[in-house]
């Protein structure tokens, strides 16, 4: 019996997306809106906060089933373990948001209550599952806001409010673009030494960290240098051929930042469940 009553647990979704609405309640566009959100949230913070509606959670009840979603998505980040889901049953007419321990002293239990009930809830008996979802995930991020957490990574920035692929993106383009004027002013050496110069003095000025300095530095000399020796051996033709072969790396560089799960998890049954 209990093998039956096993195999008939509601599925953990795949983690598509910060917003994933199995009850078709939201549009995209209103999808979208939300995920906007929780995206701008992890920027700021590294904390990640995912939104999930489903029909039920039969026969289970909301909390164990938040907690197993918690579990197998593994919310937040690995090192700090920063993650919240909002559950929205919507035929259970249940409410469900489940904190990871490193969140719990920023949202304790009897103040995840009252944002069930004094703000998602509320709404939600009137109908208005868009608003009460959306006005649930303002109240969270400003609790998650007021708490200090270690700086995300992606979004470290430096003395010149660079990113890390602010600089990437410099060295690739800047170095093909600058090393191509240098050549022809220069020559192939002298240019090509130029411009790894200047990569290190730029990135030497944003990051203040010498090796990285030196590493760029090299990237840029060599990178130069294989567009010389690229140009030289196949002509304009091949020369064509390289440029579109840079183009397509950077589009799924930019198409392939998808959202992924930052592999912390920690969900230790804080939180707290309602209705309305």
């Amino acid at each position: 019996m209990l093998g039956a009553w096993a195999q008939t647990v509601r599925p953990v979704p795949v983690l598509s997306s910060r917003v994933i609405d199995e009850t078709g309640t939201l549009t995209a566009v209103q999808s979208q809106a939300i995920a906007a959100k929780l995206a701008a949230l992890e920027k700021q913070t590294g904390a990640q906060m995912v939104v999930l509606m489903v029909s039920t959670t039969a026969p289970e009840d909301i909390a164990v089933y938040a907690q197993r979603v918690g579990d197998t998505w593994k919310v937040g980040r690995k090192d700090v373990g920063d993650g919240l889901l909002l559950v929205v049953a919507k035929q259970d007419r249940k409410i469900r948001i489940e904190v990871a321990k490193t969140l719990e002293g920023a949202i304790p239990d009897l103040l995840a209550s009252r944002v069930i009930s004094e703000t998602i809830a509320l709404r939600f008996k009137q109908g208005d599952f868009v608003g009460g979802v959306d006005a649930g995930v303002d109240q969270l991020s400003g609790l998650i806001r007021g708490e200090q957490l270690p700086a995300p990574h992606s979004a470290q920035r430096n003395g010149s409010g660079f990113q890390w692929m602010d600089l990437a993106v410099f060295l690739f383009f800047a170095s093909a673009i600058a090393g191509s004027m240098a050549r022809r002013a220069f020559g192939t050496r002298v240019g090509s030494t130029l411009i790894g110069v200047a990569c290190g003095v730029v990135v030497f000025y944003v990051t203040k960290t010498w090796w990285l300095a030196l590493l760029a530095s090299f990237a840029g000399l060599l990178m130069t240098l294989i567009s010389s020796f690229s140009r030289v051996g196949a002509g304009s033709a091949n020369a064509g051929s390289y440029s579109g072969g840079g183009t397509g790396g950077w589009s799924g560089s930019d198409n392939g930042g998808g959202f992924s799960s930052g592999g912390g998890g920690n969900f230790g049954g804080g939180g707290a469940s309602g209705g309305w």
